[in-house]
């Protein structure tokens, strides 16, 4: 079965666009057929909402005899340790830290803001030693030039 197919199905079961696909990936081993689709809304996905989605997927999938195979389908939230693609993510993660890779180098800071074109951005400001430096001004990065953003977890 294919990534398309995959998020074809998935369709009747994000309410609306609600919640909203992030990732689908499906591998084969030379046992079983591997998926697993990675799903969020605006406020969080709960976990009971991730399986009900499966339950009900792996169900039609199973009437419709659409894998015949074994398969492992497997369906929850991004991790934190999973890079931001859509602006409605970077929406709901204003105010926290983010590790930014850019086309050309890598940021840190606090995400302001979310526009249509890109995110405000303050830089994080590197203490040197014993010295006093000056804040940095916020930013505008357009998404074109973001090749990754992590959320960067506090334990402060």
């Amino acid at each position: 079965m294919t990534k398309e197919k995959i998020i074809e199905l998935l369709q009747p079961y994000l309410e609306d666009d609600r919640i909203f696909v992030v990732e689908v990936t499906v591998t084969a081993s030379k046992t079983r057929q591997n998926i697993t689709i990675l799903l969020d809304t605006d406020e969080g996905i709960k976990i009971e909402e991730c399986a009900s989605i499966s339950r009900r997927l792996a169900h039609f999938i199973e009437t419709n005899e659409l894998i015949v195979d074994a398969y492992n389908l497997e369906v929850s939230s991004p991790g934190i340790d999973q890079p931001l693609t859509f602006k409605r993510q970077y929406i709901k993660n204003i105010g926290r830290n983010l590790k930014i890779q850019l086309v050309e180098g890598e940021k840190d800071g606090t995400l302001e803001n979310v526009t249509d074109e890109g995110i405000v951005f303050k830089e994080e400001v590197k203490k040197s030693k014993g010295k006093k430096v000056e804040p940095k001004e916020s930013i505008v990065i357009p998404f074109g030039n973001i090749q990754q953003a992590k959320v960067q977890i506090s334990f402060k």
